[in-house]
């Protein structure tokens, strides 16, 4: 039998230097892993002190990468300890992830026991990379706090110090020799005509240099530089925080910028002073009146979450999404309007179905996102769930069907080979030779025909044990999804909002209007059982008010 061939990956990080997860630990388990697998190892990769944040630095990583798209050792599997040596941000695992996968190489992860090439297995992944994330938010969160709280305290919150400034002990004091060029810019903006281009210019003209520092080399003054001084409240003593925010780029998975901040915290700093506070405000209003200019707003990639599952209230079939952009009389466009709309491609009593209305995709794709986040925020839910996840197969009657099965197989090989050794002890020398043997291969041939049928019966059993094997592997990744659906749904992008839809929701049921109420949902049904009131269901009905009231209470006060 060919073995199949596979690369390893390891990773720590500086801080995961610890028993378990150094990166002999995981070479040692994943070397056995393959072993009892019986995989070949053709290639070994390693990344020691790299941040798991995203790919990008992680050399090794990105190497096996670009082997595995040059189909440099024809591998068809990458095994990794856990999925959080593989990457912690859920975009980059998967976008990683996607890229093995167009060339025909999976994931496993030897801890996790996930492997990409099953069912469910990248729902999995998009899961637990997900709350893998969560929880490094949560330190950065926790870190932000305490930098915020220096902030407030009037204390610099570290990194270089702004230049006209020097660290002493880990607090600023002024650097006179650079200072005098602070003064100069904020005197230049002030009381002359001046803007940030002439007042580096004339620096740069007079003959002043700019001090190299740490975070810089360049000894001629840009307007970058005159900006950034004007802008930062730290040369009237005090200390801004938070007037910056790292965003991801609108529509990119991988790209982030950086976004000025209206609010932030802006406290008075124990650090002396360069400039007057009455300076800063004339700077200020010269500059709101100069030299602002506002971000770029683009669109965010949109996919239509409940297309298809969203039923039309007259025909039963699946509305659509669709998108209205219409322009303004300068050529722009106004916000695009995404909405839900029947195709009316279907008859209804002979006719075509003639439902007109356009349901807010918004609207609708946050009602039905609330209905489950009300269901999860059940306290019993969660129990019930993870009793669910852990709960075994039973395919106890599959399992004595199958093996009577094979008893009965064997029983039938037993006495095909009986009825073949007979045969070979024919003696060709006996008148009735010929009678007997046809007689025997008549025999024999029943007997295939009993094999045959046998064999295919097992055949359909193992068929049946594996579809309930994978529907529990399904059903477990929705549910492992859904005990933090609060958290992720959304963290996820609409792709992923959507993927979540198909997998868990059947169908969404809708009134013909809005109700007096404000309520429009009539009816979802489930993929999958879950748990409300004590009880496992599949479907909520508003027309059935007992089951569904909290939910229902919930939908009002939302609207």
């Amino acid at each position: 039998m060919k073995k199949r061939r596979c690369y390893i990956y390891t990773r720590v990080s500086t801080s995961m230097q610890v028993e378990g997860y150094s990166l002999e630990a995981q070479k040692e388990r994943l070397r056995k892993y393959a072993d009892f697998q019986e995989m070949v190892i053709v290639g070994e990769y390693s990344d020691e002190g790299k941040s798991g944040k995203s790919i990008e630095g992680r050399q090794e990583f990105m190497q096996m990468l670009r082997d595995i798209e040059e189909g440099k050792d024809r591998v068809e599997f990458v095994l990794v300890y856990k999925l959080s040596r593989f990457g912690r941000n859920a975009a980059d695992v998967l976008n990683s992830l996607q890229r093995m996968q167009d060339f025909g190489v999976n994931l496993i992860c030897v801890e996790d026991g996930i492997d990409s090439s099953k069912d469910s297995g990248k729902l999995m992944i998009s899961v637990l990379s997900a709350v893998a994330e969560i929880e490094r938010e949560n330190i950065l969160v926790q870190t932000m706090e305490g930098r915020r709280q220096k902030a407030r305290d009037g204390k610099w919150n570290g990194g270089f110090a702004p230049y006209g400034y020097k660290l002493l002990n880990g607090e600023l004091e002024i650097a006179e020799d650079e200072a005098e060029i602070i003064r100069i810019i904020f005197d230049k903006y002030i009381h002359t005509n001046m803007g940030v281009n002439g007042i580096a210019a004339y620096l740069n003209e007079h003959g002043y240099k700019k001090k190299k520092r740490q975070n810089n080399t360049l000894d001629a003054f840009a307007t970058s530089f005159i900006k950034g001084v004007l802008d930062n409240p730290i040369y009237c003593g005090k200390l801004a925080f938070g007037r910056r925010k790292t965003e991801r780029v609108p529509g990119k998975r991988n790209e982030f910028r950086i976004v000025k901040q209206d609010s932030y915290i802006l406290s008075d700093g124990i650090h002396e002073a360069i400039i007057s506070e009455d300076d800063w405000n004339l700077a200020k209003q010269k500059r709101n009146i100069n030299g602002v200019k506002h971000e770029k707003i683009h669109s965010l990639e949109h996919e239509h979450i409940l297309s298809g599952i969203l039923k039309c209230p007259i025909c039963g079939k699946g509305m659509y999404g669709n998108v209205n952009r219409k322009k303004k009389k300068d050529e722009t466009f106004y916000k695009d309007y995404f909405y839900y709309a029947c195709k009316h491609r279907y008859y209804v009593n002979g006719h075509k179905c003639d439902y007109r209305k356009q349901w807010n995709e918004e609207k609708v794709n946050d009602a039905v996102a609330e209905v489950i986040k009300k269901l999860v925020n059940n306290p019993k839910f969660e129990a019930a769930i993870r009793a669910k996840i852990n709960s075994k197969i039973d395919t106890g009657e599959l399992e004595t069907e199958h093996e009577n099965l094979k008893k009965q197989l064997r029983q039938v090989l037993g006495a095909k080979n009986r009825l073949g050794q007979q045969m070979d002890n024919l003696d060709i020398s006996d008148k009735m030779y010929d009678r007997k043997y046809q007689d025997m291969q008549d025999r024999l041939n029943g007997l295939y025909d009993e094999i045959e049928r046998l064999e295919s019966l097992i055949d359909d059993i193992v068929s049946r044990k594996e579809y309930i094997r994978q529907q529990k592997i399904s059903e477990d990744g929705v549910y492992q999804y859904l005990l933090y659906f609060d958290k992720l749904y959304d963290k996820f992008t609409d792709m992923e909002k959507k993927e979540f839809m198909n997998s868990f929701v059947e169908r969404v049921d809708i009134y013909e209007d809005e109700q007096p109420n404000g309520r429009f949902l009539k009816h979802i049904k489930f993929k999958f059982p879950v748990f409300f009131d004590g009880e496992e269901i599949q479907e909520l009905s508003w027309d059935n008010e007992t089951t569904v009231e909290t939910i229902v209470l919930l939908e009002r006060k939302g609207q």
